[in-house]
């Protein structure tokens, strides 16, 4: 028996488990606006510290795509107090890691250090905060960077490429449309005005949260972030956080990525789906289930269906990401074999699809992937990056500490009425998006 298998049979066996374990979770607000969350774990001498930006991809000016992760590049330049790269430098000195990320709702930058060293992780970050300072040498050498990043993880790859212009096609006006790294004509024209002015509106601290997981006090982190943070002004002219809004779509969606490169062909297709909402997260809960239940591994629906008993498919998969400020998507792939052509595919997806709406939700396997998703969530509270990101990532699309909290038991409440009903909103044929992505053939 595996050791995920003995956890889940332990936790099946001792109901008071988990209420015993339950994060230490405080959370507070400095005079300036800017929101912490501290969780503790003492059982290692290590701290996570992460600084969340309510400002992502989709909070850019149109014409400028990619600039809040050109930012992200840009911030680890030098500063009135540091030299370029001396922050990173200064953590690995220390023996620990850094890094940063940009997603469609947030920037986030974080440390991972001994916790005797978070003073130093905060006065650093705070400095970055206010006081970054660039040059044009700068801007041309990060903007060639992530050019170059593009160039590899997108250009080269006729998947990501593909994928690029399935969201636009599901998003006709919201900016969920727009990859997080740019379009490419739009980043070769970032300067140093679209860069100073994106840093100037958002990276503040009523616009940020802090995150501090592992081996620390509430009170340790307070005495810290007024210190390093609240002296920090905030930004009276933050604007209201606004996005263009989706037009209803009310016509499915087609489209045929060609590219020579593939070397497999397949069928994706995506439905908008509402996200998790703060105080209402049960419909996404039902959508978590509904993605594991249909292409959750081998055992899922869709691989029974499509790779074992009709056998038209190698690899099916299904996956919803419900942390997200706006409306997101729930999406099914289906990799046929080498000789089941699309067509093929996409109707045996749709069959099985159809039949699923039939058979409903097996009861055995619903229960076997609530415990499998609850010890996921004990193995979690071990790893304060995980932590860490689990609060930054939510507060920073909406949803609120309670939420996060409270999301476990909505989860273990979930019923295979609730997955069917939920299936049955997602899957309108008029809020989809089918794209084949298939091999050009090349000419002589």
């Amino acid at each position: 028996m595996s050791r995920l298998s003995v956890f889940v049979t332990l936790l099946a066996c001792i109901p008071g488990l988990l209420a015993a374990q339950e994060e230490a979770v405080t959370t507070f607000v400095l005079d300036n606006g800017m929101q912490v969350v501290v969780v503790e774990d003492h059982r290692a001498p290590v701290v996570q510290h992460m600084v969340w930006y309510k400002a992502g991809s989709a909070d850019e000016p149109k014409g400028s795509s990619g600039v809040a992760h050109f930012l992200e590049h840009l911030l680890f330049k030098a500063t009135d107090d540091m030299e370029s790269g001396e922050l990173s430098a200064t953590v690995a000195r220390n023996g620990g890691r850094d890094n940063a990320f940009t997603s469609y709702d947030y920037t986030a930058y974080f440390q991972r250090v001994a916790a005797d060293r978070l003073e130093l992780m905060m006065r650093m970050e705070s400095d970055r905060m206010r006081n970054i300072r660039l040059t044009e040498e700068n801007i041309a050498t990060e903007r060639d960077v992530i050019i170059e990043e593009r160039n590899q993880r997108t250009e080269n790859s006729a998947g990501a490429l593909f994928g690029e212009q399935l969201s636009a096609a599901q998003y006709l006006n919201h900016r969920y449309g727009v990859p997080i790294i740019g379009w490419m004509h739009e980043m070769r024209t970032l300067d140093m005005e679209d860069a100073l002015g994106f840093y100037e509106i958002y990276y503040s601290p009523n616009n940020a949260v802090l995150v501090v997981s592992g081996d620390v006090t509430p009170e340790e982190v307070r005495t810290l972030a007024e210190k390093y943070y609240g002296v920090i002004p905030a930004n009276p002219d933050l604007p209201e956080r606004l996005r263009t809004e989706e037009p209803p779509q009310t016509a499915e969606r087609r489209l045929i990525f060609r590219d020579a490169r593939v070397a497999q062909p397949y069928v994706r297709r995506s439905y908008l789906a509402p996200e998790r909402d703060a105080g209402a997260q049960e419909t996404a809960a039902a959508l978590t289930f509904l993605s594991e239940i249909l292409g959750g591994g081998t055992t899922s629906y869709l691989a029974e269906a499509l790779q074992f008993d009709t056998q038209i498919a190698t690899y099916s998969a299904a996956f919803y990401s419900g942390v997200r400020l706006d409306d997101t998507t729930f999406n099914v792939i289906v990799v046929p074999r080498p000789d089941v052509s699309l067509q093929e595919a996409e109707d045996a997806m749709d069959a099985a699809l159809e039949q699923f709406m039939i058979d409903g939700v097996d009861p055995e396997q619903l229960e076997r992937i609530k415990r499998q998703i609850r010890a996921d969530q004990i193995y979690a509270r071990d790893d304060v990056d995980r932590i860490a990101n689990r609060y930054g990532q939510a507060l920073t699309s909406g949803l609120t500490v309670d939420d996060v909290k409270a999301w476990p038991d909505i989860l273990q409440a979930v019923t295979g009425e609730d997955i069917m009903q939920a299936a049955r909103d997602v899957f309108d044929m008029r809020a989809s998006v089918t794209g084949w992505l298939m091999r050009e053939e090349v000419t002589q």
